[in-house]
Protein backbone atom coordinates (compact mmCIF):
# COMPACT_ATOMS: atom_id res chain seq x y z
CA UNK A 1 0.00 0.00 0.00
CA UNK A 2 1.49 3.01 -0.91
CA UNK A 3 0.69 6.44 1.14
CA UNK A 4 1.61 10.57 1.31
CA UNK A 5 3.75 11.07 4.26
CA UNK A 6 5.53 14.25 5.17
CA UNK A 7 9.07 13.85 5.41
CA UNK A 8 12.00 17.01 6.52
CA UNK A 9 14.51 17.24 4.82
CA UNK A 10 17.49 15.56 5.28
CA UNK A 11 20.36 17.63 6.08
CA UNK A 12 23.20 18.10 8.19
CA UNK A 13 22.91 20.52 11.44
CA UNK A 14 24.80 24.18 11.37
CA UNK A 15 26.06 26.52 9.06
CA UNK A 16 26.22 23.87 6.16
CA UNK A 17 22.78 24.58 6.22
CA UNK A 18 22.40 28.11 5.56
CA UNK A 19 22.56 28.07 2.11
CA UNK A 20 19.08 25.54 1.46
CA UNK A 21 16.53 25.11 4.00
CA UNK A 22 12.69 24.55 3.35
CA UNK A 23 10.71 25.02 6.32
CA UNK A 24 7.43 23.25 4.88
CA UNK A 25 7.69 19.52 4.80
CA UNK A 26 7.07 18.01 1.48
CA UNK A 27 4.86 15.19 0.72
CA UNK A 28 6.76 12.23 -0.12
CA UNK A 29 5.47 8.63 -1.64
CA UNK A 30 6.20 6.24 0.54
CA UNK A 31 5.91 2.18 1.02
CA UNK A 32 3.46 0.72 3.56
CA UNK A 33 7.15 0.89 5.98
CA UNK A 34 7.32 4.63 5.63
CA UNK A 35 10.53 4.44 2.79
CA UNK A 36 10.51 6.69 0.37
CA UNK A 37 9.81 4.98 -2.88
CA UNK A 38 12.49 7.85 -4.21
CA UNK A 39 15.39 9.84 -3.24
CA UNK A 40 14.82 12.97 -0.89
CA UNK A 41 17.43 14.73 -1.59
CA UNK A 42 20.98 14.00 -4.22
CA UNK A 43 24.47 15.58 -3.41
CA UNK A 44 23.96 17.61 -6.82
CA UNK A 45 20.91 19.22 -5.48
CA UNK A 46 22.73 20.10 -2.24
CA UNK A 47 26.05 21.58 -4.57
CA UNK A 48 23.92 23.19 -6.13
CA UNK A 49 22.74 25.41 -3.36
CA UNK A 50 26.56 26.84 -2.87
CA UNK A 51 28.25 29.30 -4.73
CA UNK A 52 30.44 27.94 -7.91
CA UNK A 53 33.73 28.83 -7.68
CA UNK A 54 35.79 30.48 -10.75
CA UNK A 55 38.90 28.88 -11.57
CA UNK A 56 41.29 31.45 -13.72
CA UNK A 57 43.02 29.75 -16.15
CA UNK A 58 46.06 30.68 -14.66
CA UNK A 59 45.70 28.70 -12.07
CA UNK A 60 44.18 25.59 -14.08
CA UNK A 61 47.90 25.96 -16.19
CA UNK A 62 50.02 26.01 -12.75
CA UNK A 63 47.99 22.79 -11.77
CA UNK A 64 48.95 21.00 -15.27
CA UNK A 65 52.52 22.47 -14.95
CA UNK A 66 52.77 21.17 -11.27
CA UNK A 67 51.73 17.93 -13.12
CA UNK A 68 53.94 17.89 -15.73
CA UNK A 69 51.12 17.68 -17.80
CA UNK A 70 50.59 19.60 -21.28
CA UNK A 71 47.82 21.91 -20.29
CA UNK A 72 45.20 21.98 -22.93
CA UNK A 73 44.69 25.31 -25.49
CA UNK A 74 42.68 28.04 -23.68
CA UNK A 75 39.17 27.86 -25.88
CA UNK A 76 39.24 24.50 -26.66
CA UNK A 77 36.06 22.12 -25.69
CA UNK A 78 38.58 20.14 -23.39
CA UNK A 79 40.06 23.49 -21.59
CA UNK A 80 36.52 24.03 -20.81
CA UNK A 81 35.34 20.87 -19.67
CA UNK A 82 38.43 20.05 -17.27
CA UNK A 83 37.71 24.00 -16.04
CA UNK A 84 34.48 22.83 -15.33
CA UNK A 85 35.23 19.75 -13.46
CA UNK A 86 38.02 21.06 -11.22
CA UNK A 87 34.93 23.73 -10.66
CA UNK A 88 32.87 21.21 -9.30
CA UNK A 89 35.41 19.45 -6.82
CA UNK A 90 36.44 22.80 -5.47
CA UNK A 91 32.88 23.66 -4.55
CA UNK A 92 32.59 19.83 -2.99
CA UNK A 93 35.84 20.81 -1.20
CA UNK A 94 34.34 24.57 0.46
CA UNK A 95 31.08 22.57 0.99
CA UNK A 96 33.05 19.90 3.14
CA UNK A 97 34.93 22.44 4.66
CA UNK A 98 31.64 24.35 6.10
CA UNK A 99 30.47 21.12 8.27
CA UNK A 100 31.27 21.67 11.32
CA UNK A 101 33.14 18.61 13.45
CA UNK A 102 31.97 19.75 17.13
CA UNK A 103 31.43 17.21 19.35
CA UNK A 104 32.35 14.49 16.70
CA UNK A 105 34.54 11.63 18.16
CA UNK A 106 37.12 10.42 15.62
CA UNK A 107 38.03 6.54 16.58
CA UNK A 108 41.44 5.84 17.45
CA UNK A 109 44.53 4.44 15.26
CA UNK A 110 44.15 1.15 14.65
CA UNK A 111 40.72 0.91 16.63
CA UNK A 112 38.02 -1.06 15.23
CA UNK A 113 34.53 0.90 14.53
CA UNK A 114 31.93 -0.25 16.10
CA UNK A 115 28.64 0.77 16.36
CA UNK A 116 27.75 -1.31 19.02
CA UNK A 117 29.92 0.55 21.65
CA UNK A 118 27.66 3.61 21.29
CA UNK A 119 24.59 1.78 22.71
CA UNK A 120 26.52 -1.15 24.44
CA UNK A 121 29.76 -0.05 25.43
CA UNK A 122 33.11 -1.59 24.55
CA UNK A 123 32.19 -5.38 23.88
CA UNK A 124 36.18 -6.17 25.41
CA UNK A 125 35.62 -5.01 28.71
CA UNK A 126 34.65 -7.56 30.79
CA UNK A 127 31.04 -7.41 32.36
CA UNK A 128 30.20 -9.08 36.43
CA UNK A 129 26.81 -8.75 35.18
CA UNK A 130 26.63 -11.60 32.51
CA UNK A 131 26.11 -9.85 29.71
CA UNK A 132 25.40 -11.82 26.65
CA UNK A 133 26.33 -14.99 28.63
CA UNK A 134 22.65 -15.77 28.39
CA UNK A 135 22.27 -16.70 24.56
CA UNK A 136 25.65 -19.91 25.66
CA UNK A 137 22.40 -21.54 26.76
CA UNK A 138 21.61 -22.26 23.50
CA UNK A 139 24.79 -23.14 21.73
CA UNK A 140 25.14 -26.60 21.01
CA UNK A 141 28.46 -26.60 22.50
CA UNK A 142 30.79 -24.52 24.77
CA UNK A 143 33.86 -24.15 26.12
CA UNK A 144 34.78 -21.99 28.98
CA UNK A 145 32.03 -19.66 28.11
CA UNK A 146 32.75 -19.79 24.21
CA UNK A 147 31.09 -20.73 21.70
CA UNK A 148 32.52 -23.55 19.83
CA UNK A 149 32.07 -23.99 16.03
CA UNK A 150 32.75 -27.12 13.74
CA UNK A 151 34.75 -26.36 10.49
CA UNK A 152 34.93 -28.97 8.06
CA UNK A 153 38.58 -29.27 7.80
CA UNK A 154 40.22 -32.11 9.32
CA UNK A 155 41.69 -31.72 12.95
CA UNK A 156 44.93 -32.43 13.70
CA UNK A 157 45.87 -34.55 16.84
CA UNK A 158 48.33 -33.09 19.17
CA UNK A 159 51.74 -35.12 18.82
CA UNK A 160 54.75 -35.08 20.18
CA UNK A 161 56.82 -32.92 17.57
Amino acid sequence: MLSLRPLSRISPKGPICRYKHSSTPRLVETDSLGMPLKPTWSVHELLSSYPSPKLPPDTLRKLYTLSALVPPEAGTPEHAKVTKELEEMVRLVEAVRLVTTQGVVVAGRGEKEDMDRKHYGNPDDDREDGYGQELLQHAARTVDGYYVVETDRTRRTSSAS
